[in-house]
């Protein structure tokens, strides 16, 4: 992971776009189709093709396999997928994005901003828009369109173990506004709704706390491995030595203790909602 963030930032996406966009193009030329036939195919415009076969686009896993399927390509497309949506995200968060994407549980403390899996869309893009520094309107774009990919994680079955612990301060912080702000709350309060989600708040008020030291996420694969995943100021680190999973673990466990229930948590977005 290290050898990544070293990386610039999308040195390694914009290669891997580059190349599959390379193959949809001899792929598509090899069975005589011009973009406009092969969007048709696939519901796409053929613009949007011209964007995926230059590397400006990252196109979506179900694109690829009907891509793969119309062109005959003998599943080389379909054997990009990883890769490609790999290519989405800041170097710094590849491989806890996998790990995400395949946890059986997940559990995120969060000190700064809601997390990215329980953001609205609009949420999401006041807090790219505000990244420093800054980022161009397409990359910025991308950066959101990966972050709600992300949330497929709620849909998925059988259904992970989700829970949230958010700081107080993060909900009082109106980003991008004051409807973009309710917009926010009011997702929280649909998504504590999901029998396999739990959120939590951490008030201001608590005299106690196991957190100080910042934000984590815990993750547990399929085959019962359990990982952390820490980041500060673009620098992240996947852990899994069991001593210092362990010991956020505990950490985790006294902070759900110190927080609001998750009925008080829900209480409290609604009286911040009525109060403004």
């Amino acid at each position: 992971m290290d050898d990544e963030v070293q990386q610039p930032e999308y040195e390694f996406g914009a290669g891997i776009l580059g190349l599959f966009g390379r193959q949809l193009k001899l792929f598509r030329e090899r069975a005589g189709m011009d973009r406009a036939t092969l969007g048709s195919l696939t519901g796409y415009s053929a613009s949007t093709i011209a964007s995926f076969e230059q590397g400006r686009r990252i196109p979506p896993p179900k694109f690829i396999d009907r891509a793969d399927e119309v062109l005959d390509a003998g599943g080389v497309l379909s054997a990009s997928k990883e890769e490609v949506a790999r290519a989405q995200y800041p170097a710094f968060f590849r491989d806890a994005a996998k790990l995400e994407a395949e946890a059986v549980e997940l559990h995120a403390y969060d000190t700064q901003l809601v997390n990215g899996l329980l953001q609205t869309e609009e949420y999401a893009r006041a807090v790219f828009a505000m990244w420093q520094p800054l980022l161009d309107e397409a990359l910025m774009e991308q950066r959101v369109a990966a972050r709600l990919a992300r949330q497929e994680i709620f849909s998925r079955r059988p259904a992970p173990h989700l829970s949230f612990v958010i700081e107080e301060a993060v909900l009082l912080r109106p980003l991008g506004g004051e409807a973009v702000w309710r917009g926010q709350l009011e997702h929280l309060m649909l998504m504590a709704e999901k029998r396999n989600v739990v959120i939590q708040v951490m008030p201001l008020s608590r005299q106690e706390h196991a957190g100080l030291a910042g934000p984590f996420t815990l993750m547990e694969a399929k085959d019962g491995r359990r990982i952390a995943y820490t980041e500060v100021q673009g620098d992240s680190r996947v852990h899994t030595e069991r001593r210092k999973v362990r010991e956020l673990e505990r950490t985790y466990g006294i902070l759900r203790a110190q927080a609001h229930t998750p009925t008080e948590s829900l209480a409290l977005i609604e009286k911040l909602l009525g109060e403004r």
